[in-house]
């Protein structure tokens, strides 16, 4: 158990891991007060799904610039800059919620600063993680930062939930103090300073495009990163989650914040298992299986009238997205150069941030066409669908069957077992 838990006495790592929960917790906060506050505001269901694109916006422009400033600066700084940017957006919401305005475009305005903070935030916190702890303790890590972040998932929209029957006001105090309180944590980080070459390699223009021309040439970076874009793009029913809670369910926020964290539940559970049983041999298989489990699981969220029911679907569903999502990283990270890790992590982070950001708000378009419940029934369908052209578009990523840096030394039998990750 020690020495399963040695990755804590990595300095660095420890007040990182302790700001990144404090700023989770935060966020999903923030999530279910502004979907609250803007669906009692419109009653609109494409009300729900502009909040998703309002972050998407500048979050895609801004995206790949912010790749090449992570492989420029300190990313630790770049980190820090974004939990403050992130605060101030959480008083704003809170400075318009007192004046009692009621404008939603407000709102929308603020979310636009959330992208342009998460822009930032995205890279330099995937591409630091690596610098953050010794090579053998990576893995453990990465497990670790996963299933604490799913932790922190789980809690944040239940706390949201129950402290927003006290007014959306409440909600916009504790996030902004949250994010004050990571600011400080993270300011105490010292690793994550770029080398020279890596800051020599981003000077031109043309090296904004770095990680694209990486990640095109790497087909099973690509097929990784891109499946997850596509299935969660379709599957994911945030946005929906305060009209299911409302409308289907018949629950109030308390039962919102159920439902926004049950995904984390599963979630949590998978990644605790991958710390104690990581995957050692077909992990294309894993990830597409993930995939699958994901998208079954919405589907019949869809279908679902009972809360109980509703929560494990969506749990089931996290679990699923967990083994997909640590397959992927690990793949990303283990086959990336640290003087580009920054750059491919922006372009990682474009795939992530259109299939939550983009998909809230094909969510929202989707029910606005097809009536709610349909909407949730065809995105869990297509995630399905995704899944097997996928495996079609790339045989090689599903037929993988150890990660790269575990693949036995050229010339032995490639069918062979790979060795267990670091746990």
């Amino acid at each position: 158990m020690r020495e399963r838990l040695a990755v804590l006495q990595e300095r660095d790592f420890l007040f990182f891991l302790s700001a990144k929960i404090l700023v989770t917790l935060a966020a999903e906060m923030v999530s279910v007060a502004v979907g609250m506050q803007v669906y009692e505001l419109t009653g609109d269901l494409l009300a729900l799904g502009l909040v998703g694109l309002a972050q998407f916006a500048p979050f895609v422009v801004l995206i790949l610039p912010a790749g090449q400033v992570a492989d420029r600066k300190e990313r630790s700084r770049i980190i820090t800059f974004c939990f403050a940017l992130q605060g101030l957006a959480s008083a704003a919401l809170l400075g318009i919620t007192l004046a009692g305005l009621h404008e939603v475009g407000l709102i929308y305005a603020v979310l636009v600063l959330l992208g342009c903070a998460r822009a930032f935030m995205m890279p330099a916190s995937q591409a630091v993680l690596i610098n953050l702890v010794s090579a053998p303790r990576f893995a453990q890590a990465l497990a670790l930062h996963s299933s604490s972040f799913h932790v922190a998932v789980i809690a944040g929209p239940v706390l949201g939930g129950v402290v927003y029957l006290g007014g959306p006001h409440a909600v916009y105090v504790a996030s902004t103090t949250l994010f004050a309180s990571a600011v400080l944590l993270m300011s105490r980080v010292r690793s994550g300073r770029r080398h020279a070459a890596g800051q020599a390699d981003g000077r031109d223009a043309g090296a904004v495009f770095e990680g694209l021309r990486f990640v095109f040439s790497r087909p099973i970076v690509l097929g990784a990163i891109s499946l997850d874009l596509f299935a969660v793009l379709f599957g994911s029913a945030v946005a929906l989650m305060p009209a299911m809670a409302r409308d289907v369910l018949q629950v109030d926020a308390a039962g919102l914040g159920l439902l926004r964290a049950a995904p984390a539940v599963g979630a949590a559970f998978a990644a605790a298992a991958l710390v104690w049983r990581p995957i050692r041999r077909h992990v294309g298989r894993w990830m597409f299986g993930g995939v699958a489990v994901f998208g079954a699981s919405m589907a019949l969220f869809g279908l679902s009238a009972s809360l109980p029911l509703s929560i494990a679907l969506l749990a089931v569903g996290g679990a699923g997205d967990m083994v997909s999502v640590y397959v992927r990283q690990i793949l990303v990270q283990h086959e990336t150069p640290d003087e580009i890790r920054g750059r491919v992590s922006a372009v990682n982070s474009v795939f992530i941030g259109a299939s939550n950001q983009l998909g809230d708000f094909e969510s929202g378009v989707a029910a606005r066409l097809l009536g709610l419940v349909p909407a949730v029934i065809f995105g869990g369908a297509a995630t399905l669908a995704v899944g097997g052209i996928w495996m079609k578009l790339f045989p090689l990523l599903a037929r993988t069957d150890a990660f790269p840096h575990l693949q036995p030394a050229a010339g032995q039998d490639g069918g062979k077992q790979g060795e267990s990750l670091p746990a």
